[in-house]
């Protein structure tokens, strides 16, 4: 088992190190074509094919960490109660993960065969072409390494050792649920049910998957291929299309954008900009009632234009922002509530991974949705500004009592400790990355899915210069950057194969011509859309919901006459209130283990999130009744 520890830790340097390089090659190919004339040829057939490359090579590792995304609340509280039923779930869901591997390896298989033997190229004649039979053995190879991976976690899960006269009792019992799902598809397979009833059981399957702690990307995996199997009544059918969308589905140059933008947040982080931009809205904003909430607003808005994850600004502001406040006067349960809050807005001011992941599904362009998103990202910061003051103002008691005073020497001892002007300068790198990042796009000087290697770029050097990266922080980061990547990208490739069965059962079709003539017309459908979104986001995570609702939603807004580019700011809005909501509120979780602090629990930061998730939802709903604000850019 050393051994294969090992090499799949050779296999993910390798996809890690791959990933990173398309850095330095996409910017050379910005810089070759913007002021030399000349780009490199052949750069989207390479960062193409790397994509499909860098995530089979690190699958397996990421599978052995058990960094798939997987919603935990219900395996949590069957640990503390039945260990021996949670271990046995979660290895249950090690052999669904090995299933789906092995099924992947199987389809690529003969795939990869015909490619060697027609020498098979991507790219044009003449100018350039690149075999693509090594990246079919990577997927190959990759996929069987993963289910190994995941069979060694089977059996770590199995072998756990746990007392109790009823554990073999515990084990019975989480056996009954695979049985049921393993006799309801027989009946599927044996019967005559329809695409229609295959598609609705099959969504019904996947959701008690994903209550059951089966990571999200095999529990699409599973759905998908049981869904497109029992339809076409062939498993090879199904099989092939697991191979498919695992080397079609991110082999899309738009795809590069994902690794980079969390490439530059990473680095952004450990440059510690973060930190001068709430010292710098510290100064600013420190004198008026409330200002250190509003400079904690300020801070993650311009924090969110760098780096367009809501995560990194939830980590980071929960370790800089909640401190101070706590220790200037405010109480905990305002600080975490308007810090989880504010980390909102990471994921709504461009760029945002959600608006290109989006994007991709909708087939509309990235940067109008970049465009469409700068108000009311800018709306939502100004909303809870006004708010933040107002509590402060009239609610002494729920938001503590600073009061001007405090303000003014939060503002005053940041000067006294740097001196205003160097306090100001800290913001210097921040325009920097805001000029290459936002600037390069609507100037047109590269295409908003390679502005994540240039602000990648960007990023590396400000750190370097400010000396906060050196050699073990460079493979830190990157090596996150691979195992959060991979764990995005291969939900996109599961999430590809769901999509596929459910075109294949003509459900979105149907979904939009019942809604179309119920009439209920746009506002009635996005009142439903949106308290699915809420619903949902209670227990998966925001990517996950984008794949698997969206492209049911997109059928009816398109019949109904809507503008997708505005659906798109409704859709990244309201898919962002689920990082607050209980019980899963990612960003609550992760302000938790960022804190550190016993004495702040997981209710008190959800229940300081709630009036944030109230002006949110206000905001939303703002933007349902008047598309104009969105569009407007």
């Amino acid at each position: 088992m050393q051994a294969f520890s090992r090499l799949i830790g050779l296999m993910n340097g390798a996809g890690v190190v791959w990933t990173f390089a398309l850095t330095f090659l996409i910017c050379a190919d910005i810089f070759g074509r913007t002021v030399l004339g000349s780009p490199i040829r052949g750069v989207a057939e390479i960062v193409s094919l790397s994509l499909v490359a860098s995530v089979f090579l690190q699958l397996a590792f990421t599978i052995q960490q058990r960094r798939l995304t997987i919603v935990e609340f219900l395996v949590m509280r069957v640990q503390a109660r039945r260990p021996r039923l949670a271990h046995d779930w979660t290895a249950i869901a090690s052999i669904v993960g090995l299933a789906m591997c092995l099924a992947i390896a199987a389809g690529m298989w003969p795939d990869f065969v015909r490619s060697l033997r027609t020498a098979e190229f991507a790219g044009v004649p003449g100018l350039f072409s690149v075999p693509v039979w090594p990246i079919k053995l990577i997927v190959v190879f990759g996929a069987l390494a993963g289910a190994l991976a995941c069979g060694h976690c089977a059996a770590a899960d199995l072998a756990t050792r746990v007392d109790g006269a009823a554990a073999g009792i515990a084990r019975l019992k989480a056996l009954i649920v695979p049985a049921l799902i393993a006799l309801v598809c027989v009946l599927l397979w044996l019967g005559d049910p329809g695409p229609r009833l295959v598609g609705v059981a099959m969504i019904a399957l996947l959701l008690v998957l994903i209550m059951l702690s089966v990571p999200i990307a095999f529990s699409l995996l599973l759905t998908g291929f049981l869904g497109i199997a029992i339809v076409r009544e062939d498993l090879g059918i199904a099989t092939r299309t697991l191979s498919l969308a695992a080397e079609g589905t991110v082999s899309e140059y738009v795809f590069a954008s994902v690794p980079l933008f969390v490439l530059m947040g990473l680095f952004v982080n450990v440059s510690d900009i973060g930190r001068d931009a709430f010292r710098a809205a510290q100064l600013i904003f420190g004198w008026i009632r409330g200002g250190l909430g509003v400079a904690t607003i300020a801070a993650n808005a311009v924090f969110a234009a760098i780096t367009g994850i809501s995560i990194a600004s939830a980590a980071i502001f929960s370790k800089i922002a909640v401190p101070e406040m706590i220790r200037e006067g405010y109480t905990p349960k305002f600080a975490v509530g308007l810090t989880a809050g504010s980390s909102l807005l990471g994921m709504l001011i461009p760029p945002s991974i959600l608006f290109i992941i989006y994007g991709v599904i909708a087939e509309v362009s990235i940067g109008a949705l970049f465009r469409a998103a700068v108000i009311p990202g800018i709306l939502l910061a100004v909303a809870f500004a006004v708010a933040t003051v107002l509590m402060a103002t009239f609610m002494p008691d729920y938001v503590g009592r600073p009061g001007r005073a405090g303000g003014a020497s939060a503002g005053s001892g940041a000067a006294a400790g740097q001196g205003a002007a160097q306090t100001l300068l800290g913001l210097v790198p921040v325009a920097i990355l805001i000029v290459v990042v936002l600037g390069g796009i609507y100037m047109g000087v590269f295409a908003p899915h390679e502005a994540g290697a240039a602000g990648a770029f960007a990023a590396m050097l400000l750190a370097l210069i400010k000396r906060r990266l050196d050699g073990p922080k460079l493979w830190e980061v990157i090596r996150e950057t691979g195992q959060v990547s991979v764990s995005i990208l291969f939900l996109i490739i599961a999430a590809s194969t769901f999509s596929r069965m459910l075109t294949l059962t003509e459900l979105p079709q149907d979904i939009s011509v019942f809604l179309g003539d119920s009439g209920l017309g746009m506002f009635g459908f996005l009142a439903i859309y949106l308290v699915l979104m809420l619903l949902l986001g209670m227990f998966i995570d925001s990517t996950s919901i984008l794949l698997i609702l969206v492209p049911i939603a997109l059928p009816v807004v398109t019949a109904l006459g809507g503008d997708l580019v505005w659906f798109g700011v409704i859709t990244v809005i309201a898919v962002e209130i689920g990082l607050l909501t209980p019980p899963f509120g990612l960003s609550v979780f992760v302000i938790k283990s960022s804190l550190d602090d016993q004495s702040i629990s997981l209710g008190t930061i959800f229940a300081g999130a709630f009036p944030f998730v109230i002006i949110t939802l206000t905001v939303t709903i703002l933007l349902m009744a008047f598309p104009a604000i969105s569009l407007w850019l």
